[in-house]
Protein backbone atom coordinates (compact mmCIF):
# COMPACT_ATOMS: atom_id res chain seq x y z
CA UNK A 1 0.00 0.00 0.00
CA UNK A 2 2.92 2.65 0.77
CA UNK A 3 4.22 1.75 -2.40
CA UNK A 4 0.72 2.28 -4.46
CA UNK A 5 0.76 5.47 -2.58
CA UNK A 6 4.26 6.44 -3.27
CA UNK A 7 4.15 5.93 -7.12
CA UNK A 8 0.74 7.94 -7.05
CA UNK A 9 2.17 10.97 -5.72
CA UNK A 10 2.70 13.81 -8.18
CA UNK A 11 5.31 14.85 -6.33
CA UNK A 12 6.98 11.65 -7.05
CA UNK A 13 5.94 11.31 -10.49
CA UNK A 14 7.44 14.96 -11.20
CA UNK A 15 10.82 14.20 -10.12
CA UNK A 16 10.75 10.78 -11.99
CA UNK A 17 9.81 12.67 -15.55
CA UNK A 18 12.32 15.04 -14.26
CA UNK A 19 15.37 13.20 -13.88
CA UNK A 20 14.37 11.49 -17.37
CA UNK A 21 13.89 15.00 -19.01
CA UNK A 22 17.48 16.23 -17.51
CA UNK A 23 16.97 19.58 -17.81
CA UNK A 24 15.95 20.10 -21.64
CA UNK A 25 14.05 22.98 -22.64
CA UNK A 26 11.62 23.77 -25.51
CA UNK A 27 13.27 25.15 -28.36
CA UNK A 28 12.88 27.91 -31.06
CA UNK A 29 12.90 26.25 -34.37
CA UNK A 30 14.83 29.55 -35.52
CA UNK A 31 17.81 28.84 -32.85
CA UNK A 32 18.25 25.29 -34.30
CA UNK A 33 21.54 24.38 -36.32
CA UNK A 34 21.10 23.64 -40.06
CA UNK A 35 21.07 19.60 -40.41
CA UNK A 36 20.10 17.86 -43.57
CA UNK A 37 16.91 16.14 -42.23
CA UNK A 38 14.48 16.27 -39.40
CA UNK A 39 13.57 12.72 -38.35
CA UNK A 40 10.40 12.47 -36.36
CA UNK A 41 9.48 9.40 -34.54
CA UNK A 42 6.26 7.92 -34.42
CA UNK A 43 4.01 7.13 -30.85
CA UNK A 44 1.66 9.97 -31.26
CA UNK A 45 -1.05 8.71 -33.11
CA UNK A 46 -3.81 5.90 -31.96
CA UNK A 47 -6.65 4.03 -33.82
CA UNK A 48 -10.05 4.33 -32.90
CA UNK A 49 -13.13 2.94 -34.08
CA UNK A 50 -15.04 5.47 -36.79
CA UNK A 51 -17.81 4.80 -39.29
CA UNK A 52 -15.76 3.32 -41.82
CA UNK A 53 -13.07 1.04 -39.99
CA UNK A 54 -10.11 2.62 -37.98
CA UNK A 55 -9.43 6.27 -37.67
CA UNK A 56 -6.58 7.94 -36.14
CA UNK A 57 -6.68 10.34 -33.13
CA UNK A 58 -4.11 13.09 -31.58
CA UNK A 59 -2.74 10.99 -28.41
CA UNK A 60 -0.35 12.51 -25.66
CA UNK A 61 2.98 12.81 -28.10
CA UNK A 62 0.92 15.11 -30.73
CA UNK A 63 4.04 17.69 -30.52
CA UNK A 64 6.20 15.22 -32.18
CA UNK A 65 4.14 15.85 -35.67
CA UNK A 66 3.78 19.90 -34.55
CA UNK A 67 7.44 20.38 -34.20
CA UNK A 68 8.85 18.28 -36.91
CA UNK A 69 6.09 20.81 -38.88
CA UNK A 70 7.62 23.74 -37.56
CA UNK A 71 11.49 22.62 -38.17
CA UNK A 72 10.83 21.72 -41.68
CA UNK A 73 8.93 25.41 -42.49
CA UNK A 74 11.39 27.46 -40.79
CA UNK A 75 13.99 26.22 -43.63
CA UNK A 76 16.56 24.60 -41.51
CA UNK A 77 15.85 21.29 -42.98
CA UNK A 78 14.71 20.32 -46.45
CA UNK A 79 13.70 17.30 -45.99
CA UNK A 80 10.78 15.81 -43.15
CA UNK A 81 11.38 12.00 -42.35
CA UNK A 82 8.48 10.23 -40.15
CA UNK A 83 9.29 6.52 -39.12
CA UNK A 84 6.42 4.01 -39.71
CA UNK A 85 5.62 3.45 -36.37
CA UNK A 86 3.28 0.00 -36.14
CA UNK A 87 3.08 -2.58 -33.65
CA UNK A 88 1.85 -6.10 -33.85
CA UNK A 89 -1.17 -6.28 -32.64
CA UNK A 90 -2.49 -3.28 -34.72
CA UNK A 91 -3.10 -6.04 -37.77
CA UNK A 92 -4.32 -4.15 -40.86
CA UNK A 93 -3.88 -0.36 -39.79
CA UNK A 94 -1.35 1.67 -41.97
CA UNK A 95 1.59 2.79 -40.37
CA UNK A 96 1.79 5.99 -38.59
CA UNK A 97 4.22 8.06 -41.03
CA UNK A 98 1.28 7.16 -43.74
CA UNK A 99 -1.08 8.97 -41.59
CA UNK A 100 1.19 11.65 -40.84
CA UNK A 101 2.52 11.82 -44.33
CA UNK A 102 -0.57 12.67 -45.86
CA UNK A 103 -1.33 15.23 -42.85
CA UNK A 104 1.99 17.47 -44.05
CA UNK A 105 1.22 16.96 -47.70
CA UNK A 106 -2.31 18.48 -46.72
CA UNK A 107 -0.78 21.27 -45.00
CA UNK A 108 1.40 22.17 -47.87
CA UNK A 109 4.84 20.17 -47.59
CA UNK A 110 6.50 18.63 -51.44
CA UNK A 111 5.91 15.62 -51.83
CA UNK A 112 9.17 15.32 -52.60
CA UNK A 113 10.04 16.58 -49.43
CA UNK A 114 8.52 13.86 -47.61
CA UNK A 115 9.60 10.59 -46.57
CA UNK A 116 8.28 7.38 -44.33
CA UNK A 117 10.48 4.93 -43.32
CA UNK A 118 9.42 0.64 -43.38
CA UNK A 119 7.21 -0.03 -40.91
CA UNK A 120 9.18 -0.46 -37.19
CA UNK A 121 8.10 -1.41 -33.74
CA UNK A 122 10.27 0.35 -31.53
CA UNK A 123 13.51 3.33 -31.34
CA UNK A 124 16.04 0.96 -32.28
CA UNK A 125 14.19 0.03 -35.27
CA UNK A 126 13.72 3.37 -36.28
CA UNK A 127 17.13 4.69 -36.22
CA UNK A 128 17.90 1.36 -38.21
CA UNK A 129 15.06 2.13 -40.84
CA UNK A 130 15.95 5.71 -41.27
CA UNK A 131 19.45 4.86 -41.95
CA UNK A 132 18.37 2.63 -44.64
CA UNK A 133 16.21 5.27 -46.16
CA UNK A 134 18.40 8.06 -46.02
CA UNK A 135 21.41 7.85 -48.15
CA UNK A 136 25.01 7.25 -47.25
CA UNK A 137 25.81 11.10 -47.33
CA UNK A 138 23.09 12.55 -44.88
CA UNK A 139 24.35 12.53 -41.70
CA UNK A 140 23.26 15.39 -40.08
CA UNK A 141 19.75 15.65 -38.46
CA UNK A 142 17.51 17.11 -36.37
CA UNK A 143 15.40 14.50 -34.51
CA UNK A 144 12.21 15.24 -32.71
CA UNK A 145 10.94 13.04 -29.95
CA UNK A 146 9.63 13.48 -26.47
CA UNK A 147 11.85 15.51 -24.10
CA UNK A 148 11.88 12.04 -21.75
CA UNK A 149 12.65 9.63 -24.39
CA UNK A 150 15.32 12.45 -26.30
CA UNK A 151 18.24 10.57 -24.60
CA UNK A 152 17.24 7.33 -25.05
CA UNK A 153 16.39 8.08 -28.91
CA UNK A 154 19.68 10.02 -29.89
CA UNK A 155 22.12 7.10 -28.58
CA UNK A 156 20.62 4.70 -30.76
CA UNK A 157 20.45 7.06 -33.79
CA UNK A 158 23.66 7.87 -32.86
CA UNK A 159 25.01 4.66 -32.70
CA UNK A 160 23.30 4.26 -36.70
CA UNK A 161 25.78 6.21 -37.69
CA UNK A 162 24.03 10.30 -37.59
CA UNK A 163 24.97 13.31 -36.16
CA UNK A 164 22.15 14.29 -33.93
CA UNK A 165 20.87 17.47 -33.03
CA UNK A 166 17.85 16.89 -30.61
CA UNK A 167 14.96 18.51 -30.75
CA UNK A 168 13.04 17.60 -27.60
CA UNK A 169 8.91 18.28 -27.79
CA UNK A 170 6.16 16.82 -25.68
CA UNK A 171 7.63 18.30 -21.98
CA UNK A 172 5.64 16.53 -19.35
CA UNK A 173 6.37 18.13 -16.16
CA UNK A 174 4.91 21.36 -16.23
CA UNK A 175 5.83 24.91 -14.58
CA UNK A 176 3.96 25.35 -11.12
CA UNK A 177 4.54 25.40 -7.40
CA UNK A 178 4.23 22.51 -5.30
CA UNK A 179 1.16 22.34 -3.20
CA UNK A 180 -0.73 20.35 -0.72
CA UNK A 181 -2.65 18.43 -3.60
CA UNK A 182 0.97 16.94 -4.83
CA UNK A 183 1.02 14.63 -1.92
CA UNK A 184 -2.23 13.09 -2.40
CA UNK A 185 -2.61 9.62 -4.73
CA UNK A 186 -3.90 10.51 -8.21
CA UNK A 187 -4.55 8.38 -11.09
CA UNK A 188 -2.32 10.27 -13.95
CA UNK A 189 0.73 10.52 -11.48
CA UNK A 190 0.48 6.43 -11.42
CA UNK A 191 0.19 6.88 -15.18
CA UNK A 192 3.56 8.78 -15.05
CA UNK A 193 5.45 6.70 -12.86
CA UNK A 194 4.56 3.94 -14.88
CA UNK A 195 6.13 5.76 -17.95
CA UNK A 196 9.18 6.96 -16.00
CA UNK A 197 9.85 3.59 -14.94
CA UNK A 198 9.58 1.95 -17.97
CA UNK A 199 11.58 4.54 -19.57
CA UNK A 200 13.75 3.97 -17.56
CA UNK A 201 14.11 0.35 -17.99
CA UNK A 202 14.76 1.10 -21.78
CA UNK A 203 17.43 3.30 -21.18
CA UNK A 204 19.03 0.21 -18.83
CA UNK A 205 18.58 -2.42 -21.91
CA UNK A 206 20.33 -0.25 -24.29
CA UNK A 207 23.40 0.87 -21.89
CA UNK A 208 24.25 -2.72 -20.88
CA UNK A 209 23.35 -4.40 -24.71
CA UNK A 210 26.06 -1.75 -25.62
Amino acid sequence: MLLLYAASMPLLSDRLFRSLEQQQIRLLPTTVTPAQAVVVLSGMLHGVQGERGVVHEWGEAADRFFGGMELYESGKVPQLVFTGGKLPWQNEQEPEGEVLRRLALHLGVPANAVTVSEPVQNTEQESVAVRKLLEPGVQRIVLVTSAFHMPRAQLLFERAGFVVTPYPVDLRVTVRETTPMDYLPDAHALWMTDIALREWLGRGYYFFSS
